[in-house]
């Protein structure tokens, strides 16, 4: 199985997430002291896993895992290939960053960009084989730096619980 982590969040200062509570206007809608407490975890526990994954990589000689990301999600694709609004959709990451990164996966040969057969001006990024050997060398340091970070503080049943909280936390309904 492999997953991906995208929209890689900008930091985040977690004293002042820690201290939103003191300044607060109406007691009733602030949240309670364990719901502070999760969300300054979760961030904390997001930026150290984070960090370590990517020093991972780089330690490989590997890209940053947002190259991971698209990469994967063309694999998954149909004919290995995407718009760019659909990996914008499923990685998270915004435009601005999406095109930068599409142009230096281009640049590596990573990807190709075509054209539309019905029109000209819109785009594909397809994945050439290149991309696909590179998602599958990541993937090899990835996935063991995720049983390193995370599966080995854990184990199988307490990332379980862990996966369904966050669900919890996923769902807009």
């Amino acid at each position: 199985m492999q997953i991906h982590l995208s929209g890689l969040a900008s930091p985040v200062n977690l004293d002042v997430i820690a201290s939103m509570s003191d300044c607060a206007t109406n007691p009733g809608e602030t949240p309670s002291s364990s719901v502070t407490r999760a969300w300054v975890r979760l961030m904390r526990a997001q930026r150290l896993i984070l960090t370590a994954i990517e020093q991972d990589l780089k330690t490989a000689g590997l890209p940053p895992l947002g190259w991971y990301d698209v990469l994967l999600e063309l694999t998954r694709a149909n004919d290995g290939k995407l718009r760019p609004y659909e990996i914008e959709e499923r990685t998270l990451l915004a435009q601005h960053n999406l095109s930068r990164l599409l142009d230096r996966l281009e640049k590596d040969e990573l990807v190709r960009r075509e054209a539309f057969a019905d029109d000209g001006r819109g785009r594909w990024v397809v994945i050439t084989n290149a991309g696909r050997a590179m998602q599958s060398r990541m993937w090899a340091v990835y996935a063991v730096a995720l049983q390193k970070h995370l599966g080995d503080k854990l184990g199988d049943a307490r990332a379980s619980q862990l996966a369904d909280l966050l669900a919890a936390l996923s769902r807009t309904a």
